[in-house]
């Protein structure tokens, strides 16, 4: 079934403009009961948001809509995404939501909803939920008897914390370690500095005074250079940077140096391939993972298979074919023996231990391969199709053939944003940058 309320992670827009108000959130609060009520038994809900401003508008609604519908509503406050997807399926849920725009600013704002397994939802489910929002819903009200109840889940972070620190070897610690962590003033700016510190090692925390209005804003994982100065200024020996909602992370060793999200994963899927864990005989990733990655892995005998971008669908590839690592570029890393969703906490502890158990500084047990040139630009577009423009075609093939077969050009639609996203990559940075200049140039044209 078509969607045009979900996109690739969810619900997301502007708060108190359509589709991010409070009667949407209401309504998708009682579609997702309707969809997700089944069988006899209390039907429970697990409700998690990020520290936006907004959230206080939008985790009502919510709630309002699942209570009509006859769920209970647990309501955990500020918690990273995949907290709420753990909880879901711990608590036996039938349903979780995170409030949160993960990266974007506080302008903005999102729902994320998980099934009871702690899984993303399928676009199919996403598109039958979309139709309830649209149709009957009245209908299917709860008796006055029936209605749901809504109450605060005081142990989540204390339940989180001590799953997280569980994922981390048994008999290894951090002392010594001293760590800059960035929790971009979101959702795990109370449980990732913690973490760290009960694991033993020295933390330096930034981002953490969430204020309602600074989530993202000049920190976290998309605006890596205050986790970068702080790591220098400070002499620390790794930076960890998370997003607005946690289920991202990248890092930078201890120069400043940034490690994205391909580096991890090539780390986490060697470490585990050397000692027999690695499932699949390689790794997940999308198409915006860089060259370098793949030839790595084929430099160790392993496979990189691509889906489209979203971290679901790497996700869905990952469940279907059987592997246990993958991710994106940006930072969403799925380790599938702990996680059911990206976990930036989770995956920077696998990190952690590589550096420990090598006794190696981050630049020697983080850097193990050497990117291709890579280039992203964005272009802002308030509609209409840019892309099917003669000479935005005629430029895509021109730069295709400029680079032949030593690099590729991918262009997409974002998903989250209104976005056209230019990215090249090849052997020769200077003909990737020419050629990403002109279709950009081309598009900006197109667009007027």
């Amino acid at each position: 079934m078509a969607r045009k309320l979900f996109g690739t992670d969810g619900i997301r827009g502007t708060a108190n403009t359509d589709p991010m108000t409070a009667e949407t959130a209401l309504r998708v609060g009682m579609a997702a009961g309707r969809y997700f009520t089944r069988g006899a038994h209390r039907h429970r809900v697990i409700i998690g948001k990020d520290t936006r401003l907004s959230g206080y508008m939008i985790e009502p609604a919510l709630t309002a809509g699942f209570i009509s519908m006859g769920m209970d509503v647990f309501l955990v406050g500020p918690m990273p995404t995949p907290a709420v997807a753990r909880l879901t399926n711990s608590m036996r849920a039938d349903l979780g939501v995170m409030i949160s725009a993960s990266h974007n600013p506080y302008q903005d704002n999102g729902i994320k909803l998980f099934g009871p397994d702690g899984y993303k939802l399928s676009d199919e489910v996403e598109g039958e939920i979309e139709h309830l929002v649209n149709n009957g819903l009245s209908d299917h009200l709860a008796e006055p008897s029936k209605l749901g109840k809504a109450v605060r889940f005081e142990d989540a972070k204390g339940r989180y914390t001590e799953f997280v620190k569980s994922t981390f070897p048994k008999g290894l610690r951090l002392d010594g370690l001293k760590i800059v962590v960035d929790c971009a003033n979101g959702a795990a700016y109370k449980v990732a500095p913690e973490v760290l510190w009960e694991l033993g090692a020295e933390v330096i925390p930034v981002g953490v005074s969430p204020d309602g209005y600074n989530i993202n804003k000049d920190c976290g994982s998309t605006a890596t250079d205050l986790m970068q100065s702080q790591v220098v200024t400070h002499g620390a020996d790794i930076g960890i940077a998370l997003d607005g909602d946690a289920d991202r992370v990248l890092v930078c060793d201890e120069n400043g140096d940034m490690l994205d999200g391909d580096q991890l994963m090539a780390v986490a899927a060697q470490h585990m391939n050397s000692r027999g864990l690695l499932k699949g005989g390689g790794i997940v990733a999308t198409v915006m993972s860089n060259l370098g990655l793949e030839h790595y892995l084929a430099s160790q005998k392993l496979t990189l298979e691509r889906t489209k971008v979203g971290d679901r669908y790497v996700v869905e590839h990952m469940r279907t074919k059987g592997f246990n690592v993958g991710g994106e570029q940006s930072g969403h890393i799925i380790l599938g023996d702990y996680a059911t969703t990206g976990d930036g906490l989770v995956a920077a502890l696998q990190v952690l231990a590589v550096i420990v158990e090598q006794n190696k500084t981050t630049s020697e047990a983080c850097r193990v391969f050497e990117p291709l040139p890579q280039l992203l630009r964005n272009v802002r577009f308030s509609g209409g199709e840019p892309m099917s423009a003669a000479n935005v075609q005629k430029a895509i093939l021109e730069g295709e053939a400029r680079l032949k077969d030593t690099g590729r050009i991918l262009i997409r639609k974002s998903g989250t944003e209104p976005l056209i996203r230019v990215m090249a990559e090849g052997e020769d940075e200077a003909l990737v940058n020419s050629v990403v200049g002109d279709i950009v140039s081309e598009i900006e044209a197109a667009v007027g």
